[in-house]
């Protein structure tokens, strides 16, 4: 187990919630968006802290109140594909299509510089792609998967990119484990400490037949752990941050 950062490190905290349809691919359905988005607004008005949107075009269109409200006070929206297909599946063109129709909606609604792929999943190849569609940050890496760590056996290079890649910290999952694991391992991050969840989480699916990890822990405990969590970074003195601001002091 490692330990705990120092409390006196100060450190920047950024949480951002992955806006999509309810656990793509097992559910298609809009509890998330619908139920779960305007709780997440609520804490974050609480605790008066801003945050970071990835919010796929689909989403937009079906809950646009939710996207209209988010903008409004004053977190950032950042893009998160049209329609939640990985990217490892659609080819150049395809893939094209869906940040230039995404990013054309999720614009009507205010600025959106910042991108993550679903799944966290993007080809390097594509980040050109970025690039041409006015985006200045990417955040398609995790710490917590695989490729981070090991790559492919034999990786081809990175294209050169004037995009910033601020990676997140850990999969969305370790918020809703026991508080005593959970905290002891969220102050062990380096920083900037990157974390995400999505709407879903925050609408009971402990009955629905999804991976454990999908829902355990769903609705109203998952609302409290977060909360938790939020708590917990205050006391360490963590200023929260968007995406953008990480972006601007990188």
């Amino acid at each position: 187990m490692p330990k705990p950062a120092s409390s006196s490190r100060p450190r920047d905290v950024c949480i951002t919630v992955d806006m999509e349809p309810d656990c793509p691919p097992f559910l298609w359905t809009w509890r998330g968006m619908e139920e779960g988005a305007p709780r997440l607004l609520d804490l974050f008005a609480r605790h008066a802290i801003p945050a970071t949107c990835f919010t796929t075009g689909e989403s937009a269109r079906h809950s646009p109140r939710v996207v209209e409200r988010m903008v409004a006070e004053g977190h950032e929206l950042g893009c998160h594909g049209m329609s939640h297909t990985p990217f490892p599946q659609l080819d150049r063109e395809a893939a094209r299509r869906e940040i230039v129709e995404s990013s054309e909606i999720l614009r009507s609604f205010g600025p959106v510089t910042s991108f993550r792929a679903p799944n966290l999943l993007f080809p390097d190849e594509y980040l050109g792609l970025l690039e041409d569609a006015g985006y200045e940050l990417d955040s398609s890496q995790g710490k917590h998967k695989q490729a981070w760590w090991f790559g492919d056996v034999t990786p081809p290079p990175s294209p050169p990119t004037s995009l910033k890649r601020i990676p997140a910290s850990t999969t969305s999952s370790v918020i809703r484990l026991p508080a005593w694991l959970r905290d002891r391992f969220l102050l062990s991050l380096d920083g900037p400490v990157v974390l995400f969840v999505h709407p879903w989480e925050y609408v009971d699916l402990t009955r629905v037949k999804l991976r454990y990890d999908c829902r355990f822990r769903t609705g109203d405990p998952a609302l409290s752990d977060l909360d938790a969590v939020i708590s917990l970074f205050k006391r360490e003195g963590a200023r929260f941050l968007t995406m953008r601001d990480l972006a601007a002091a990188a």
